[in-house]
């Protein structure tokens, strides 16, 4: 079997994902919604083995959710329906069998903006092998894809954040449908009310030891999370307010907001001593120059829904920021 020695970009139109027939020149808008990924594949292959390693890497569990949730809604279509307004969606994945084996990046072959992946294989075990292998990079390319897409639609209509720029040094690209809830000289709080709940957006700053005293990057992370909770967050009821949820430590990555180094942490929240829950994502990002980190957390309230996108929403909002 052949080896793919490189993940590299090529411009699919008159080769690969098409019959190189009827694919335009000038090509027209992209569409679809966020995280929704159109499978081209025979039938056959996507039932079988080839099938379950596209929806093993492409619909696995997102982190930090409390209800299962695919990365990606898939939709799989066979090659001959993969035409017309079908080739539109933002993001494809196409995967057949022929002679040449490897991973091709297709940028904008069918609308603009579009990321589009052929994947080709001689075998079902070769086609596996390289989705294995490249799975990763596709998904952060398809990821970034839908990130900038969303924050596209977000500066449709953005809410003034001169507070925050006043008091913080933090600009934030963010939509006219969050409000602040509270303000104060180091902590804003932003809210946007949605049909089943709320979504919320936290911005304060932390002296660079509060998390860089010991080792133990989580540890310190959850300890300022809950004091925060605790003076900032009330709950429902008398006496109660949030913190990081006690059951399971978040997921820790190191990151990077406005080319600052960032710690990313991702979990579930919940009010003490009341029944309210949700998932978090909060940035800690080094300001060196002031000898602080600045807080960025985004989390959601919304019972018995999903909350994928309302998660990628707030993502989209954090990784906005810039850091004066």
């Amino acid at each position: 079997m052949k080896k793919l020695l490189a993940f590299f970009s090529v411009l699919l139109i008159l080769t690969g994902c098409g019959d190189g027939k009827d694919d335009p020149v000038v090509v027209s808008s992209s569409s679809g919604k966020i995280n929704s990924v159109t499978v081209v594949m025979e039938n056959e292959l996507w039932t079988g083995e080839v099938g379950e390693a596209v929806r093993r890497h492409f619909a696995a569990p997102v982190d930090g959710l409390p209800q299962e949730e695919p990365l990606f809604s898939l939709s799989q279509m066979p090659p001959v329906a993969f035409s017309g307004f079908a080739r539109k969606n933002r993001i494809f994945l196409k995967v057949q069998k022929g002679e040449e084996t490897g991973v091709k990046l297709a940028d904008d072959a069918y609308a603009r903006p579009q990321k589009g992946v052929l994947i080709t294989g001689e075998t079902n075990e070769e086609i596996i092998s390289l989705i294995d292998e490249n799975a990763e990079k596709i998904i952060s390319t398809f990821k970034k894809t839908e990130l900038t897409e969303q924050q596209r639609r977000i500066k449709k209509s953005l809410k003034n954040d001169e507070k925050l720029e006043e008091q913080l040094g933090v600009s934030l690209k963010f939509p006219t449908a969050y409000r602040y809830a509270k303000e104060s000289d180091d902590f804003f709080w932003l809210r946007k009310d949605i049909p089943t709940g709320s979504m919320e957006i936290l911005v304060y700053e932390v002296p660079r030891h509060v998390i860089e005293k010991d080792t133990n990057i989580i540890g310190n992370i959850i300890q300022m999370r809950d004091s925060i909770g605790e003076t900032h967050i009330p709950g429902r009821l008398d006496n109660t307010f949030m913190i990081t949820e006690a059951a399971y430590a978040p997921y820790l990555f190191e990151s990077e907001i406005d080319g600052k180094f960032a710690w990313e942490s991702k979990g579930m929240w919940e009010v003490k001593g009341d029944f309210m829950a949700g998932p978090f994502l909060n940035y800690a990002v080094l300001d060196e120059e002031n000898d602080r980190y600045v807080i960025l957390e985004g989390f959601a309230f919304s019972p018995s829904a999903r909350k994928r996108e309302n998660m990628m929403e707030l993502e989209a909002i954090l990784k906005s920021a810039k850091i004066n």
